[in-house]
């Protein structure tokens, strides 16, 4: 890939292109959801600004940035009848057993919890539950996507999402020293 030029001017009434060379209004579901996937991974790339001195957890966010110009990719090739001339870049089964084994790595040694986890904590913490919403945001928007009639998405792509927004809820709970620095839910406690 060789980008030369920043502004092309080709977006100036409303439209894009996908991957696939179709033309798009800015605000179809498709774009939309390529869209929120970008902003996960801006949200991502800000919670590493926290995460630097975890070569561990930093490493795991790389990837998953890395996969999320993945899924943008996905998203930005719908698969329609007629073949395309080149093969397009999908979320693949592998990246989602990756992510549960992050998972699965990162929450060993954190206590279960007792109550729902509040934003907050560490500053690691608190950009990484921003970096979680924005991610659920992006799984609505893909969910969406895939409702609509005419549209497919694929399931790599829907798993992929909703695993990433798990390891993040986790890695922010380890930020906050394994959990020990979660701040709590107490139901009604601002009354």
């Amino acid at each position: 890939m060789r980008i030369d030029k920043i502004y092309t001017r080709s977006g100036d009434k409303g439209a894009t292109r996908l991957a696939t060379g179709e033309e798009v209004p800015k605000g179809c579901l498709r774009i939309e959801a390529v869209g929120a996937v970008d902003e996960a991974n801006c949200a991502i790339g800000a919670a590493r600004l926290y995460t630097q001195s975890d070569g561990v957890l930093d490493a795991m966010l790389a990837r998953a940035q890395n996969d999320l110009f993945d899924l943008g990719a996905d998203l930005a090739t719908p698969e329609r009848a007629a073949p395309l001339a080149f093969v397009p870049l999908r979320i693949v089964d592998e990246q989602i057993d990756r992510l549960e084994a992050e998972i699965d790595a990162l929450n060993a040694g954190i206590a279960p919890l007792t109550s729902f986890v509040l934003p907050g904590g560490s500053p690691a913490s608190a950009f990484l539950h921003i970096a979680r919403s924005s991610v659920r945001r992006a799984e609505r928007r893909t969910a969406e996507l895939a409702a609509a009639p005419g549209e497919q998405v694929s399931g790599a792509a829907l798993r992929y999402i909703n695993r990433l927004s798990d390891l993040l809820f986790v890695a922010a709970r380890h930020a906050n020293a394994r959990g020990a620095d979660d701040v709590l839910w107490v139901p009604g406690g601002s009354r």
